[in-house]
């Protein structure tokens, strides 16, 4: 087959296929503009230390994640971090009218095309999507760099528009996710049978997911927490501190990442056996049912949106710790009789990383939305037929509505409370340290004059502090009804499609 007519059949199809080839393209955009973003910021120049500017801070922006260079690898680890919710949605929408696809790849294989030919097709579809995405993403990112570039009176800049990253890392970037989503394409396809009479899938499972992922959250966890000892312990070595740091941290938010995605199906199906043993009525034991019969659908329905709740977790643990930082600074300051005013700074930071904790949440829910709405487009046949036999919508929507939200919710409090476990785990603790300073007991005035200071001036020495935050209640309680409402609305969005699904004609879908 000529490479032009594979590219032509694999950009054929219906408006579902049309529209699963615009989203997936969407979806790569996104991932692109949030990965060039993410390089742009460590692609920043960090000056030469001189006697005007001995921290080396690039003092061409205003903004202090950019101009100080130890925070820009926090501010590119951020970024990469929305990437993940992006790249879900967008492995999400691939699945996007994938029985009519199936029915046109079968026509194929009636037609004469070999199984080669015809995987062949499916990642090319999503290859060249990927990279439509990715080079009008390239686009946006130039022109936007263009459009932001305004210096203000002072010549400092809100964003780093004045630097590029280099050309390796733009063709990682454009290239690099085209290729990554063709090869996991290519990979989901090893157990895709194609033949002339329609695609057979080998997904049989006897029982249920067992509580595997259990050990993947405890490796993360351990993972984490032993980065402050792992820096103890190699403080004199800093070569091997500056890569051990990063792949503890690396492999412990991914080995707990994965956990919670996995774990998601374990719950699951422990959730269907726990309905169809106690509920009694029609709604609950269809959704039962269902459950029980594809539990890895919660792990895929749900995955963008826990990642986006681990993160934001930590991000809840982290702004708790330097809360509590904060008022431990003040009550030294106050017992020696300084000024009681903290730095929020990483405060102020720290909301940032709450807006894009919020972003990661509404495109996991658009995710979470095209999922759903496919599971009911793909089983219209099924809904049909019940409807035909008698089965009332309402029941089917009731079912429906059970099947999104029993695995939800404790789906939800697990992502919050291993993302909970990664933040104390890094940051165990506010501390202050043992210290002497200076203290006058007199007023503003005797304290000022040179002369009267040195008879009320004392050397106060204070002791080790350390302070464990609180558990941040009540950010966590805002991040699951967030969740839960994302949830919510897209059941109700699916809702709307379930009604032309179970219309007496589908019963004729082939």
């Amino acid at each position: 087959m000529r490479p032009a007519t594979l590219l032509r059949l694999a950009l054929a199809g219906t408006r579902t296929d049309t529209a699963r080839v615009v989203l997936t393209a969407l979806s790569a955009l996104l991932a692109t503009v949030a990965g060039l973003a993410a390089f742009t910021v460590l692609a920043i120049p960090t000056p030469a230390a001189t006697d005007g500017n001995q921290n080396r801070w690039s003092e061409q922006y205003h903004n202090a994640l950019l101009v100080e260079p130890g925070l820009r690898g926090g501010t590119a680890f951020a970024l990469l971090m929305l990437m993940v919710p992006v790249l879900a949605l967008a492995g999400q929408c691939a699945r996007l009218g994938a029985p009519a696809r199936d029915r046109r790849l079968a026509a194929l294989r009636l037609a004469g095309a070999t199984p080669g030919q015809v995987t062949r097709l499916v990642v090319l579809e999503t290859g060249v999507a990927a990279l439509l995405g990715t080079l009008v993403g390239l686009g946006v990112y130039l022109v936007g760099r263009d459009l932001l570039h305004r210096p203000d009176a002072q010549g400092q800049l809100a964003l780093p528009t004045d630097v590029l990253p280099s050309t390796g890392a733009l063709a990682g970037v454009v290239l690099g996710l085209p290729v990554v989503a063709a090869l996991a394409t290519a990979l989901m396809l090893r157990t895709v049978t194609t033949s002339p009479l329609g695609v057979t899938r080998k997904a049989a499972r006897e029982r249920g997911p067992g509580p595997w992922a259990g050990l993947l959250i405890g490796a993360g966890v351990v993972s984490i927490a032993g980065i402050r000892p792992a820096i103890q312990r190699f403080s004199g070595d800093a070569e091997v501190v500056a890569w051990l740091v990063p792949l503890l941290l690396a492999a412990g938010a991914f080995a707990a990442m994965i956990g919670v995605v996995l774990g998601a199906g374990w719950i699951s199906y422990h959730c269907g056996r726990l309905l169809r043993r106690h509920a009694r009525r029609a709604p609950a034991l269809l959704a039962a049912g269902r459950l029980m019969a594809d539990p890895w659908a919660g792990s895929r329905t749900f995955a963008a949106l826990l990642a986006a709740l681990i993160f934001g977790a930590g991000a809840a643990a982290l702004r708790a710790q330097f809360a509590a930082q904060d008022q431990l600074d003040r009550e030294r300051n106050l017992l020696v009789g300084a000024d009681a005013g903290g730095s929020s700074f990483y405060l102020d930071t720290m909301d940032l990383v709450d807006t894009a904790v919020a972003v990661a949440i509404l495109i996991a829910a658009g995710g979470l939305m095209v999922a759903l709405v496919e599971g009911i487009v793909a089983r219209r046949r099924a809904y049909a037929a019940l409807v035909a036999t008698g089965v009332p919508r309402a029941t089917l929507s009731r079912s429906v509505a059970w099947q999104a939200l029993v695995p939800a919710v404790p789906a939800i409090l697990l992502a919050l409370t291993v993302g909970t476990l990664l933040g104390r785990g890094l940051f165990p603790g506010a501390v202050a340290g043992v210290s002497s300073m200076e203290s006058c007991t007199a007023t503003a005035a005797l304290c000022a004059d040179p002369a009267t200071r040195g008879q009320y001036t004392q050397i106060v020495h204070l002791p080790e502090v350390q302070r464990v935050p609180a558990v941040p209640l009540e950010h966590l309680a805002w991040l699951g009804a967030g969740a839960l409402v994302a949830v919510l609305v897209t059941v109700g969005v699916g809702l709307f499609f379930l009604r032309s699904s179970t219309a007496l004609d589908e019963l004729r879908t082939t």
